[in-house]
C-alpha cells in the first residue's frame, strides 16, 4: 500500500502540516525536525506529489552539467550528487555538453531556464570557464564549482581538489625510488587539473634540486590514445625516461600499452604512475600506481553546499549568503602504490 503524508507524520512524530512544510522547503523548520521527516520519507518510500509542488512553484531540483570523456569520472560524480539529492529531497537533472561549443553560454542558460533548476554543480572544465560562471551569476543562478586548486577567489562557492600536492607527492615518490629522468604526460590544457599537476611535478623536481628537462614534458589529451602516441615518441629516444608520470589513468594505461608493444618491461625498465584511481588503474597488468581521488565524496559535498545555500536563500529576513569554500580534510588525491612502479635500474 502506498504511503501517505499522514503515514510520514505518524512515523516522524509530527503533524502532517509539518511534513508538508519540510517537503515544500518552507522556512522556520528546525534542522532536527527536517532530519526526522526526511528519515521517515526514506523509510516509507513516500513520493510527494510533484505536480502539486510545481504548481506552487516549490519544486526542488539541481543540475549537473559536465563535459568529460572519462565515463568513470562522470558516473562517480553523478552518484555522489544523486546520493545527496535523495538524502535532502531534491531531484537531479543531468546535462552533458560540449564546453568548446561557441554557443556554450547560451546552451547552459537555456538549460537552466527550461529545467527551472534551483542551482547547478559545475565541474571542470565548465567550472573553470569565466564566461560560463559570469553569465550564470548575472542571472542570479546558484552555483557550486568543483575546481582544481588549493584555494580560490570569492567569486562563488567552491569545493577544491588539491591536485598540486598530489602531483608533488607522486613525483617525490618516484624521485625517492631513484628516478631522475621522469617524463610528464599532461592532459587537456583547458582543464586546470592538468596545469596544477604539472606545477606539482615541477616543484618536486625543484625541491630535489634537479634541473627541469622541458623535453620530458609533453602536452596532450586525457585519453588512452594520447598516452599511446606520446609514450611511443618518448620511448623511442636514445636517452629515454626511466619513469613516466601520466596525468590520468587512461593516459597511463596507454603508456603501459606502448611499453608492451616496444618490449619494455614494466616496472623493471620503466615505472609508470597514473592519477585518479579509475578502473583503468586496476584492470591493467601490472596494476597501476596512481593517486586516489574521492570523486563521489567531492561531488556529494558540492551538492550539499549548493542545497544548503538554496535553502538559506528561501528563509525570510536573511542576508544573501556569501560564497563559501570547502577544502574538506582529505580532499586531495592520495598516493596508491601498486605494481607499475619500482626502484630505478642501476
Amino acid at each position: 500500500m502506498k504511503a501517505t503524508i499522514k503515514d510520514v507524520a505518524k512515523l516522524a512524530g509530527v503533524s502532517f502540516k509539518t511534513v508538508s512544510r519540510v517537503i515544500n522547503e518552507e522556512p522556520n523548520v528546525g534542522q532536527l525536525m527536517q532530519d526526522k521527516v526526511w528519515a521517515a520519507i526514506r523509510e516509507l518510500d513516500y513520493q510527494p506529489n510533484l505536480s502539486a509542488r510545481l504548481l506552487r512553484g516549490t519544486a526542488s531540483s539541481i543540475g549537473f552539467i559536465y563535459d568529460n570523456p572519462n565515463s568513470h569520472y562522470v558516473i562517480e560524480l553523478q552518484n555522489g550528487i544523486l546520493k545527496e539529492c535523495h538524502k535532502r529531497g531534491f531531484e537531479l537533472i543531468i546535462h552533458p555538453c560540449d564546453s568548446k561549443s561557441e554557443s556554450i553560454v547560451t546552451e547552459v542558460l537555456t538549460m537552466v531556464k527550461r529545467s527551472q533548476v534551483a542551482g547547478l554543480v559545475l565541474t571542470p572544465p565548465l567550472s573553470e570557464m569565466p564566461d560560463v560562471v559570469d553569465a550564470l551569476q548575472a542571472e542570479s543562478v546558484k552555483i557550486v564549482r568543483v575546481i582544481s586548486a588549493s584555494q580560490g577567489d570569492d567569486v562563488s562557492s567552491c569545493v577544491f581538489i588539491d591536485d598540486h600536492k598530489a602531483a608533488f607527492d607522486i613525483t617525490q615518490y618516484l624521485l625517492e625510488l631513484g628516478h631522475e629522468k621522469i617524463a610528464f604526460l599532461g592532459g587537456d590544457k583547458d582543464h586546470r587539473s592538468s596545469l596544477e599537476r604539472l606545477a606539482g611535478y615541477r616543484d618536486a623536481l625543484k625541491d630535489h634540486k634537479l634541473e627541469l628537462n622541458e623535453r620530458l614534458i609533453i602536452d596532450g589529451e586525457y585519453s588512452f590514445e594520447s598516452g599511446v602516441e606520446r609514450s611511443k615518441r618518448l620511448l623511442q629516444r636514445k636517452n629515454k625516461p626511466t619513469a613516466i608520470f601520466a596525468c590520468n589513468d587512461e593516459i597511463a594505461a596507454g603508456t603501459l600499452f606502448a611499453a608492451r608493444l616496444m618490449g619494455i618491461k614494466v616496472p623493471e625498465e620503466l615505472s609508470i604512475v597514473g592519477f585518479e584511481d579509475s578502473p583503468f588503474s586496476r584492470q591493467t597488468w601490472p596494476k597501476l600506481t596512481t593517486a586516489q581521488q574521492p570523486n563521489s565524496v567531492i561531488a556529494a559535498n558540492a551538492a550539499a553546499l549548493l542545497i544548503s545555500e538554496i535553502r538559506e536563500d528561501k528563509a525570510p529576513a536573511k542576508a544573501p549568503s556569501t560564497p563559501r569554500q570547502i577544502q574538506a580534510k582529505g580532499f586531495y588525491p592520495k598516493l596508491v602504490i601498486r605494481d607499475s612502479s619500482s626502484s630505478a635500474a642501476d
